[in-house]
């Protein structure tokens, strides 16, 4: 396992002082803020061996603590919003501990710290932050890259951090320059998979970095578009109302099986509160059978002019 000591990074609005080399994340100045969040190697086999109850456990939260066993990967502990231990199993690749460490360790340090973490893409169009949410496998960053192509920005994959500035705006907050993309997602762009790095060895989803087309500010979320698969050969696009939101936002939290282990449910539902009337809420169901991204993208930029936003890609 390589380690480098001490390097700082930025990433999801945090200076992260970390042991291992994340090539994903941007450099921070040493002196540009105060350290935020602490990544370093740590033995948790007795930790763990005490917490997990069950022979196949793989998560145990609680208030301000998470710990999760990736079999023949390592064993994660998150406590404190500030602070990510890392005990990896004996021949592990760097590549899966990254993974894990940018995703389900990040989302976890951001409930920590009561930031709601969606699971999706967030494109920014002309000074707003749309967010495209939805299960694996449902379409997110292929929309996102389709939206790329069209000229916008991207400020989130995988993992969306939503807080609120002084005036109880959401806003959301830039992670790092980099959207995963399946293989055939890829093929339909036109894009050679050779010219990138799987995700996983062996994998077919692939690592693009968008650094010329990374939005690296804080931006207001204007909207959340739920992507849903379904069978039907056409695509079918509604408005989500009411109470109907306050799910939405609930079933693409990320990691949403953590909040009432946590005792975060009436944050969560707070949260939400504060946010299902400041924004637009579409679900689109799209049919598995053919290539959509680009009527999906078409729909999410003539709702916005609906809206009255002018889309200038």
């Amino acid at each position: 396992m390589t380690t480098s000591l001490n390097i700082l990074y930025k990433a999801f609005g945090f200076t992260i002082k970390s042991e291992y080399a994340l090539p994903e994340l941007s450099g921070a100045n040493i002196g540009s803020k105060s350290l935020d969040i602490s990544i370093q190697l740590g033995n948790l086999q007795p930790k763990w061996k005490s917490l997990s109850k069950q022979p196949n456990q793989y998560f145990h939260v609680e208030e301000n603590l998470c710990m999760f066993h990736v079999h023949n990967t390592a064993i994660f502990l998150i406590q404190n919003g500030n602070e990510i231990i890392v005990s990896p199993h004996e021949g592990a690749a760097e590549d899966h501990i990254r993974l894990y460490l940018l995703g389900t360790c990040m989302g976890a340090i951001l409930m920590q710290r009561r930031i709601l973490p969606l699971h999706g893409s967030a494109i920014a169009i002309n000074g707003k932050a749309y967010a495209i949410v939805g299960d694996s496998g449902a379409g997110k960053s292929t929309t996102a890259s389709a939206l790329l192509r069209q000229g916008y920005q991207l400020i989130s994959d995988d993992v969306i951090p939503v807080s609120f500035n002084e005036h109880n705006i959401p806003m959301v907050t830039p992670a790092y320059p980099q959207q995963k993309l399946w293989q055939e997602s890829i093929d339909e762009f036109g894009m050679e998979s050779s010219n990138f790095r799987p995700i996983i060895d062996r994998e077919t989803k692939f690592a693009i970095p968008v650094d010329s087309q990374f939005c690296d500010k804080a931006l207001p979320l204007a909207g959340v578009f739920e992507l849903m698969k379904t069978e039907d050969e056409a695509l079918q696009f509604s408005s989500v109302t009411g109470l109907e939101r306050f799910h939405l936002l609930f079933q693409h939290t990320y990691r949403n099986f953590f909040i009432p282990r946590a005792g975060l449910m009436d944050w969560h539902f707070q949260t939400s509160a504060k946010m299902v009337n400041k924004m637009s809420f579409y679900r689109i169901q799209r049919p598995t059978s053919i290539f959509t991204a680009n009527e999906i993208t078409n729909f999410i930029l003539t709702s916005m002019e609906r809206k009255g936003e002018v889309v200038n890609g």
